[in-house]
C-alpha cells in the first residue's frame, strides 16, 4: 500500500460470517470491505451523515475479489484499504485482508471502482476538484 489515504481496521470472525465448517463464507468479506470502504470514505470527505444529508453517495460499479487463503472461526483480521487512483468521475479502492497474528499471511486482496451519485435522480456527479490538490498522485485522468 501507498501514501495516498489510508484505514486499517480490525474485526473477528464471528459464528455468523462462517460455514458450517468454520470457514469464513465469500459473502462475510464483502461486508468486511464495505465497513473498511466506508471508514475510508470518511477520510476522503465522505461522512455517513452528511452523505444522508446531501443524499450524494459513493456508489459500487464494480469489484474485483481473489480469495487465497481461508480465514476461519475466532482469526483475528486486519483490514488495510486505500484510494488507489480517480479520475474526474470514478475512484478506485484496494483493500487486503491479512491474519492479526500473522500479517504476512494474505488472505483477501480486492478492488472497487465507485462513482459519486445524487440521490433520487440517481445522476452521476464528478468527483471533488480538491481531490487533485489533496491526492495528487493517485490522480489518473486518463484512467
Amino acid at each position: 500500500m501507498s501514501s495516498a489515504p489510508s484505514i486499517e481496521t480490525h474485526e473477528e470472525v464471528m459464528f455468523f460470517d462462517t460455514d458450517l465448517g468454520g470457514v469464513v463464507h465469500n459473502i462475510a468479506y464483502l461486508r468486511f470491505i464495505e465497513t473498511a470502504r466506508t471508514r475510508l470514505a470518511a477520510q476522503l470527505g465522505m461522512e455517513l451523515k452528511e452523505m444522508a444529508a446531501t443524499q450524494l453517495y459513493p456508489v459500487v460499479t464494480r469489484t474485483e475479489i481473489d480469495y487465497r487463503k481461508p480465514a476461519t472461526l475466532g482469526d483475528h483480521l486486519v483490514f488495510q484499504g486505500e484510494l488507489e487512483k480517480f479520475n474526474r468521475s470514478r475512484f478506485w479502492c484496494q483493500f487486503e485482508i491479512r491474519l492479526r497474528d500473522d500479517i504476512d499471511k494474505l488472505l483477501v486482496i480486492s478492488r472497487q471502482c465507485l462513482a459519486l451519485v445524487q440521490m433520487p435522480k440517481g445522476r452521476p456527479m464528478a468527483l471533488p476538484k480538491s481531490w487533485q490538490k489533496d491526492f495528487p498522485l493517485c490522480y489518473r485522468p486518463s484512467s
